[in-house]
This record gives C-alpha cells, sequence and structure tokens, in this order.
C-alpha cells in the first residue's frame, strides 16, 4: 500500500467511516455505566462526554474494519478501551493536579480527589467484567498485560517528576508504556478479534505503538507551542508538574547553557514564573522543529506498519490518522 501524502482534512472525515459504529459503541457504554450508586455514574459521565475523538476505540473499529471483523465484540471491546483510556485520565488529574482538560474542568476538581479516583477503580472493574464477554484468553492476556504496563509508565514517570537528566531515551520509554500501549492494544485486539496470523496481529499492534507515540510527543509539543483554547489545557501544565518532556529536552541540549541551566532549573523547581522564558527557549533552538519530526517519524512507522493490509476505505483510513496526526493543534 502506497504511503500517502499528508492529508490535512479534519479527523472527523476518517471517523465518519466507523460513526454508525461509535453509536454501539455508546450504547454499549452507557448500559456498562448504569449502576445502582449515582455518584459512579455521574463522575463517570462527567468525563466520558467531555468530549475528544474516542482515539482508542476508533482505532479498534478502523482495524476491525481493515480486516474484515464485523463481530459483536468489537462493540464491547472498543468500550473496554474506553474505559480503561477514562480510569487512566480520573487517575491522572489527580496525580498531577489538573484543574483543566478538554476546557473544563477536570472530575478531581469538580468532584473531589477521593470520587475521582474510586470511580477510576469501577472503570477499571467494569473493563475486566466485560473482557470475559469475549471468552478468549488471549484478549485478556492482551488488556491484563495493557493495564499493567500502563501503570508502570504511571510510577515511571511519578520517578521521574524533576528530573532535568531526562534523556530522549528514557522520555520514549515512559509515553511507550503510559499513553502507546493502550493504542497498541487497541489495534492488537482488532487483529486477534480477526484471526489473522501472528505476522499481522504485529503489524497492528506496530501501527498502534508508533502512532501513540506520535500523538504523545505531539501533545507534549502542544503544551508549548498550543493555545489553551484549542488545546483545552493550560499552557505550561506540563512543567508546572515538573514534567521533562522532549521540547524541554531538545532545548537543553541545543540551547546556550545559560538557556539550559534556566530550563533545568524550571523543571527541578516545578516554576512556571519564567514560562515565557522557556517557551521563547524551546522556539528558539528548534525544538518544538525537533519535537515535530521525532513525531513524523513515527507516523512514518505505523504508516510502513500497514504496507501489506487489505487496500479498502478503512485500511486507508488509518493511514490517513497517521498522516493527519502532524496537523494536529488539540
Amino acid at each position: 500500500m502506497p504511503v500517502p501524502a499528508a492529508d490535512t482534512s479534519p479527523t472527523a472525515t476518517v471517523l465518519d467511516l466507523i460513526a454508525g459504529d461509535m453509536v454501539e459503541v455508546d450504547r454499549v457504554i452507557a448500559l456498562r455505566l448504569n449502576t445502582g450508586v449515582p455518584l459512579v455514574s455521574q463522575v463517570s459521565q462527567y468525563i466520558i462526554s467531555a468530549g475528544g475523538k474516542r482515539l482508542r476505540p476508533a482505532l479498534l473499529l478502523l482495524m476491525a474494519g481493515a480486516l474484515g471483523y464485523t463481530g459483536e465484540q468489537r462493540f464491547n471491546l472498543a468500550a473496554v478501551v474506553e474505559f480503561i483510556h477514562t480510569a487512566t485520565l480520573l487517575h491522572d488529574d489527580v496525580v498531577d493536579e489538573s484543574t483543566l482538560r478538554r476546557g473544563r474542568a477536570t472530575a478531581n476538581e469538580s468532584f473531589g480527589n477521593p470520587a475521582s479516583v474510586l470511580v477510576g477503580d469501577f472503570l477499571y472493574s467494569r473493563a475486566f467484567q466485560m473482557m470475559l464477554d469475549a471468552n478468549n484468553m488471549r484478549i485478556m492476556q492482551i488488556l491484563a498485560e495493557a493495564t499493567n504496563v500502563i501503570a508502570e509508565g504511571e510510577v515511571l514517570q511519578l520517578m521521574n517528576m524533576h528530573d532535568a537528566s531526562l534523556d530522549e531515551a528514557a522520555y520514549l520509554r515512559v509515553i511507550r508504556s503510559k499513553t502507546a500501549k493502550l493504542f497498541e492494544a487497541s489495534t492488537r485486539l482488532a487483529a486477534v478479534l480477526a484471526g489473522t496470523t501472528p505476522e499481522v496481529e504485529e503489524a497492528c499492534a506496530t501501527y498502534g505503538q508508533a502512532l501513540g507515540t506520535a500523538f504523545q510527543v505531539i501533545d507534549d509539543v502542544l503544551d508549548y507551542a498550543g493555545d489553551a483554547q484549542e488545546t483545552g489545557k493550560n499552557v505550561g501544565d506540563d512543567l508546572r508538574e515538573g514534567k521533562t518532556t522532549l521540547p524541554l529536552i531538545f532545548a537543553m541540549q541545543r540551547g546556550t547553557p545559560e538557556q539550559s541551566a534556566l530550563v533545568r532549573a524550571a523543571i527541578e523547581a516545578g516554576d512556571t514564573t519564567q514560562l515565557g522564558k522557556i517557551v521563547e527557549i524551546v522556539r528558539e533552538t528548534g525544538a518544538l522543529e525537533a519535537s515535530r519530526a521525532a513525531a513524523a517519524a513515527e507516523a512514518e512507522r505505523a504508516i510502513h506498519a500497514l504496507r501489506d493490509l487489505p487496500s479498502n476505505l478503512h485500511a486507508s483510513g488509518l493511514l490517513q490518522l497517521a498522516a493527519q496526526l502532524l496537523e494536529r493543534r488539540a
């Protein structure tokens, strides 16, 4: 399958391919959120209805379509990955003390930390209940490993907070665990449902991991290049939390000794009082361009992984997603 030129049309165009499937996924989500504990439903609905493209379940559905799988389990497992993702968001925002996500108050800001943590636990446990519906040990293995790796990534990131000596390899290890793993699991699950060969399963998983890595790199770029109105989060949040992301790593590598020292001190202290200067350094040193180049390399890796897939609309949609990711602004 040829590598397409970058397509800057809205991602929504690709997601139109699975709009009908997403209606079914929403039905499963609503059904499984039905509980006799009102606060559980309230907090869950608050964060699930907060917007976003539901990219992880969308990837599962697109990959299933590309591989010709049309069984009902795709809806159930798409809801499972969305529940796992939502649980990680609830826990993340508590750990990071975040106040804004997708342009509105986080759940912990609205309902408090205890409710956010406990509802996140509920969503994890509900997801594991739903996994059993597939009656497939391989699916259980994939999701059990994914949730474990994600948790390891969270702890690794916590350990790396305020560590300005973090290098690119250590940064990639965190985001491939914390973010890309669920992308990888989503695309791998579609391959398992479709009953593909191990080689095709690995190619699908590689696509998901590469796309998820590129997605997170661009997310970290937007913390210094984005606009809060567009990104739905506060510019400089990563710095305030002491996260050494790729733009800061490149800025310290490429800047003058004085510039590097300023960035290092800000990371170690979680100090945003010099945010304007930090943003200026990140932009002046070419750190944003270097980070975008790293994301582009991952997007190319994702596209390359799909070279042997059948040629159909869903496969083309997956290729477009990888190309469009580099144009992401929110």
